[in-house]
């Protein structure tokens, strides 16, 4: 990692951070299984439309803007909540994957899916208490043992009995749910569209923007409990407020993506690698580089098989567990 004095300066970091969505944002909206090029935008969006130019207004409103548009704000969430979970476990594995939070809101998100008839509120709230559950139970594990072991013991014990109960649902799920259930599980953006960003951008961005607003107390926590209580904050209040905000972001999110993994860990590391942990920098930084690697992560899958797509989760999967397996073998996943 580098050294204090040699980190980089925040504003110009975050400018190019933004001018990489702003761009990756263009790409992932131009390119797919029917290509439309960059110079007819402002016509498809604002102009009058040719015959020739519905089916390109269709796909790019219909389809494109409100996918590149979750992908975004998807990524910059599991990117905040993984920043917001190594701040309160004071570990740098700390993420909702890892630590079996993204595996509590699938069996919750499962749950509904196969045993009840309900709509996507039904498996959004079933997602959120899921996750709400395996905070709340990795924390009292691991807060139990220093360093990484206890909340790594933790996770893999949450994921493992996640991933058999989730087996079990499968099981007992019928041909139209199991189809539904086995991409569902390999992560997704293809459901997104207008009504689902409209439910859930002004709610996602504003549980963000409430994490961006709490830079000072992540500080504190990083300093440890006996500093950070000297410093006038209550952790109890602390802990719990930011656990359930935690989980009210990655229940309804994973309710509609499904597994979309390493984004917690992966960004936060890298920011934190350029700018330091200080989380008025660190925080914004990683939500912007969030939603630009989960945007490419995306445009991969939708053009290495085109016109077909891959599953995200893979694809975020196969760049994550080579970074984390990395920093164990670099040893920094330690040492942070």
């Amino acid at each position: 990692m580098l050294s204090e004095s040699r980190k980089l300066a925040p504003q110009p970091v975050l400018l190019i951070l933004l001018i990489c969505l702003a761009l990756a944002m263009l790409a992932a909206s131009a390119s797919g299984a029917v290509y439309i090029p960059w110079n007819s935008f402002p016509r498809l969006l604002w102009g009058t439309l040719s015959p020739d130019d519905d089916l390109l207004h269709r796909v790019l409103m219909d389809i494109r803007l409100p996918r590149v548009l979750f992908s975004t704000v998807t990524g910059a969430a599991l990117a905040a909540t993984g920043v917001t979970m190594q701040a309160l476990f004071r570990n740098p594995l700390a993420e909702p994957g890892l630590v079996g939070i993204s595996s509590g809101a699938a069996l919750g998100a499962v749950f509904a899916i196969v045993m009840t008839a309900g709509g996507f509120l039904t498996i959004a709230c079933f997602a959120f208490l899921g996750s709400l559950a395996a905070t709340f139970l990795a924390y009292s594990i691991g807060r139990r043992y220093s360093g990484v072991a206890g909340l790594l013991l933790a996770g893999i014990a949450i994921n493992t009995i996640a991933g058999s109960a989730i087996g079990v649902f499968t099981y007992l799920a019928n041909d139209a749910q199991l189809r539904d259930l086995t991409f569902w599980n390999m992560g997704s953006l293809a459901g997104a569209d207008w009504s689902t960003l409209a439910w859930l951008g002004p709610w996602t961005l504003l549980l963000m923007a409430y994490l961006c607003k709490q830079w000072r107390v992540l500080n504190a926590l990083l300093l440890g409990e006996r500093e950070a209580a000297h410093l006038g904050f209550e952790l109890a209040v602390v802990r719990r407020r930011l656990i359930v905000v935690t989980a009210l972001v990655i229940g309804p999110l994973v309710a509609v993506t499904g597994g979309i993994g390493f984004i917690g860990l992966v960004v936060p590391h890298l920011i934190r690698m350029l700018l330091g942990a200080h989380h008025r920098y660190l925080m914004p930084a990683s939500m912007v580089a969030g939603g630009l690697l989960l945007t490419l992560a995306d445009w991969l899958a939708r053009l290495l098989v085109s016109p077909a797509e891959l599953p995200i989760g893979l694809v975020t999967s196969l760049v994550g567990g080579p970074f984390f397996f990395f920093l164990l073998a670099r040893g920094r996943a330690v040492r942070q």
